[in-house]
């Protein structure tokens, strides 16, 4: 059967092939993927459980359920002091369902969306998906990989619509401070743009204080706020995200969501306002092990031949750069993965800012962690 020519020639990217790799691979370390190793608490899933018993089995409403939409409003008013109505929320097949909705609500054929990189690789297939250009603003390390307003400016034009950003950061784990947020908000409101601000990693910063982009001087207005339960809660195979945006978007992105997957799995929902209105303990609880976690790992990560690496400041990963063992991010990935049975993924796949870079993902036990990077340095020190 013939594809279509734009999917003629569309290969993976470096994150896939090293998830396709690792599936036939017994016994491998695997640092790669982004998701929390605990399993989602079982009175969560009683919530989901019950909500089916009690008859929510049926198509829900576009936006969301009420009760889930008021409590997604609670939860941010609470943590971070942002408020919102449940009007001005959707709910989402996973957060990342929310940047596809949105360029496809804001989009017009040829316009371009800024990327920060290192960048989450789907962005920017969304972006082209929808009929947009990704532009890449390629930043440094020493700034905590986030834009100057000199290399915003240089990277906008007239064609310029909207700009996607990532704090806590996949793949870096950095997190932005409220000054250089500051300075973005300044060059969003100067050039009129919208803002995707995706927060998924809200719950899990280590030094500092999240900011809230939306909650800056005249950005709620300007801002599309995703985030979910997946990281937060443990929830990835719930599929239960959210946005918060204002109401003649979020109108225009449950239409569209309408031909897509008209709606989100109820119990899921129901089992997501559960988890937002009584997990709080629990949450930081979890954040302060991958603290922990993130802590050990990059003390060892320094210890090694060729290999620097940052603190531990927000999300799950570590972001080591490993320049100086004189391989390139995909040599590195793959003999380290071949040699050691050890899983990373190139920085390179996350634009060309993460060349020189590997992503370490914390999200296995400690005792997992360490015997990896035993293995690493080992395989750094044959270099």
């Amino acid at each position: 059967m013939e594809l279509a020519k734009k999917y003629k020639n569309q290969k993976p990217s470096g994150m896939i092939r090293v998830f396709q790799a690792i599936e036939k691979m017994p016994d491998v370390l695997n640092l790669s993927i982004g998701e929390p190793d605990f399993v989602t608490e079982p009175d969560i899933t009683d919530a989901a459980a019950r909500a089916a018993k009690e008859g929510f089995t049926h198509y829900p409403p576009l936006q969301g359920y009420l009760d889930v939409r008021e409590a997604v409003c609670a939860y941010w008013e609470r943590h971070h002091g942002f408020k919102a109505s449940p009007d001005e929320v959707c709910i989402s097949v996973g957060s990342l369902h929310v940047p596809f909705l949105a360029f496809g609500a804001l989009l017009n054929p040829g316009e371009e969306v800024m990327l920060v990189e290192p960048y989450f690789t789907p962005y920017a297939s969304q972006i082209r998906m929808n009929g947009g250009v990704p532009i890449t603003i390629k930043t440094r390390e020493e700034n905590n990989f986030a834009p100057t307003l000199d290399e915003l400016r240089a990277a906008c034009s007239p064609r310029t619509r909207g700009m996607i950003l990532n704090s806590p950061g996949n793949p870096s784990g950095r997190v932005m401070t409220r000054k250089q947020l500051e300075e973005i908000a300044q060059f969003v409101e100067e050039k009129d743009l919208f803002v995707i601000s995706d927060e998924i990693y809200e719950s899990m910063v280590f030094n500092g204080k999240h900011t809230c982009f939306a909650n800056l001087p005249g950005m709620k207005e300007r801002t599309l706020l995703t985030s979910g339960v997946s990281k937060s809660h443990c929830m990835t195979g719930w599929r239960v995200g959210y946005v918060f945006a204002p109401q003649n978007v979020i109108n225009t992105m449950c239409v569209l969501s309408s031909s897509q997957t008209y709606g989100v799995n109820a119990p899921s929902q129901k089992a997501a306002a559960y988890a937002l209105n009584n997990k709080d303990k629990q949450v930081a609880e979890r954040a302060k092990i991958f603290s922990e976690r993130m802590t050990a790992v990059a003390a060892r990560l320094n210890s090694m031949k060729g290999v620097k690496c940052h603190r531990a400041e927000g999300a799950f990963y570590l972001f080591p750069d490993i320049s100086g063992t004189g391989l390139s991010s995909e040599e590195f990935t793959w003999k380290l993965l071949n040699e050691a049975n050890v899983a990373v993924i190139p920085g390179s796949a996350f634009g060309e800012t993460g060349e020189g870079y590997i992503r370490i993902a914390c999200t296995q036990s400690m005792d997992t962690l360490l015997k990896s990077m035993d293995k690493m340095e080992e395989f750094c020190s044959k270099i």
